[in-house]
């Protein structure tokens, strides 16, 4: 179990509401909770900086008919693939699809490979989301 240590925090009037307003939208039980939630997102987005390995998903929504994407797509992925662990397709309609891709290394890989992806002529939304380990 992780040790908890209670301190005191001094916000303005304009920022406590803001933190309660937060806290409130995001449904978090606590101030402690919340702060906890944004420092972690914080120091997630520092090594994302750093260039420090971090673990992330791509999700894509694409239309596999367009000429030549699927060979794209898969080239892409076995350049990349040190960093891929896993992917997974689903079959939206007749048209679209939807894929996950897992990823582990260096952030500035799994950034790359997010832009070679996303820049692919079929891909009709995609997001990288990352976070620190």
């Amino acid at each position: 179990m992780k040790k908890v240590t209670r301190f005191g925090v001094s916000l303005d009037t304009r920022l406590l509401k803001s933190l309660d307003d937060y806290t409130k939208k995001k449904k978090f039980s606590s101030r402690s909770q919340a702060i906890g939630f944004i420092v972690e997102e914080t120091l997630a987005n520092q090594d994302y900086k750093d260039n420090k390995t971090v673990c992330g998903a791509l999700v894509l929504v694409y239309d596999h008919h367009k000429a030549d994407f699927i060979t794209k797509f898969i080239s892409i992925q076995h350049d990349f693939g040190d960093i891929i662990l896993s992917s997974q397709h689903i079959h939206i309609d007749h048209d679209n699809c939807m894929e996950t891709i897992t990823l582990k290394g260096p952030a500035s890989m799994l950034q790359d490979l997010s832009n070679n992806i996303l820049s692919l002529k079929g891909i009709k939304h995609g997001k990288l989301v990352l976070t620190s380990i």
